[in-house]
């Protein structure tokens, strides 16, 4: 295990889960499940199964560093990765990947955001294993796609070839194509096809592998950060990092390697995933009362309300009667009320409140 390495992604604002998740406190350091643990909390304990905490490394913007170490506590300073300014996935990975070859060239690492829900861990912890192992004995970049359960167009799709590409592995196929959302008449016939998988943004790569990959497709990003060898891992490294970032376009690793690369695999996964986007994906997973209705809170009392998602302070009460399919948030002096089919709507909401309320609510 010694060579294997966790990066997490946890840069994101989480701005559809307004009122919950804010500049200050984005949703992937909250317990939006209330279980007691935030979403970064889950993220780590699961990766402790398949590699030792000190090759955990989280990668977040420089003003949540301090939130992570508290959140994290058994992480050290210098394994949280502090970037400047948000650049998408793509520097973000180039980052934590030259950091870690400068500590173990042989490292395999798996690359995943800290906000995704995962129900049935057993089963990720062997897919990952699994994945690992495959990484080390082949030049591939690994994703992991996802059964998918319905034509969802919140999704981007993998088609994969019929035949299974590794011995070890028959849940593991060569990449055809990549596709970013699809409408629901595509989604339906993806799903008919047997060949799609949902694209759950988890990868799983060598060091080597990984950086021939940052070289071929995205040189100009990859020369960036191929300047700091000898200073990863020194008192040097924040000021290079300062200064690399302003010069770094902002491209996702999807768009900037994986969609170009043609040693791409992907591992046909099913362990209960949601990329928990939307309040809306929240209401799937959470279990609900005989009308339907997701509620957090303890002093909720609900009249003719159903299919409602409702997330309210557990000191207080609240009384809600004649909802169908809604939204109820409210969280630190903010009351969000949303039918759940306009969702989408929530981060036109949230540009509203910056610029007639301030920032303070945002």
């Amino acid at each position: 295990m010694r060579n294997n390495f966790c990066v997490i992604m946890a840069g994101g604002v989480g701005t559809r889960f307004w009122p919950m998740s804010r500049s200050s406190r984005p949703k992937q350091f909250i317990d939006i499940l209330g279980s007691g643990e935030t979403l970064i909390q889950q993220t780590v304990r699961r990766f402790k199964a398949v590699c030792p905490v000190e090759n955990i490394y989280i990668v977040t913007n420089e003003i949540y560093k301090d939130l992570v170490l508290t959140q994290i506590p058994e992480l050290k300073p210098e394994q949280v990765l502090s970037e400047p300014s948000r650049r998408n996935t793509a520097p973000c990975i180039a980052y934590a990947v030259y950091k870690i070859e400068s500590i173990n060239p042989n490292a395999n690492i798996v690359v995943a955001p800290s906000d995704h829900i995962i129900l049935r861990e057993d089963i990720f912890t062997e897919v990952i294993t699994s994945g690992l192992k495959a990484v080390k004995d082949n030049d591939w970049l690994l994703t992991l796609g996802i059964t998918p359960s319905r034509p969802d167009t919140g999704y981007g799709y993998i088609q994969h070839n019929e035949e299974s590409s590794y011995e070890n592995d028959k849940r593991i196929y060569k990449v055809k194509t990549f596709t970013e959302k699809p409408n629901l008449e595509i989604a339906k016939s993806f799903l008919q096809s047997g060949d799609f998988l949902w694209n759950s943004g988890i990868f799983i790569w060598s060091v080597k592998s990984i950086m021939l990959g940052l070289a071929e497709h995205i040189p100009d990003i990859n020369d960036l950060f191929k300047e700091g060898e000898g200073i990863y891992n020194t008192p040097g490294e924040k000021d290079f990092i300062q200064r690399i970032y302003t010069m770094c376009r902002s491209i996702s690793i999807d768009y900037g390697v994986m969609e170009k690369a043609d040693n791409v695999y992907v591992l046909s996964s099913d362990f209960g995933w949601s990329d928990l986007g939307t309040w809306g994906s929240l209401y799937d997973i959470r279990s609900k009362d005989k009308n339907g209705n997701s509620v957090v809170g303890k002093n909720v009392m609900l009249y003719d309300t159903k299919n409602c998602v409702i997330n309210i302070p557990k000191d207080k009460l609240v009384v809600l009667e004649g909802l169908d399919d809604y939204i109820v948030v409210e969280d630190d002096s903010i009351l969000l009320i949303c039918r759940k089919t306009e969702e989408q709507q929530i981060r036109q909401f949230v540009n509203d409140v910056m610029v007639e309320k301030g920032e303070k609510f945002v």
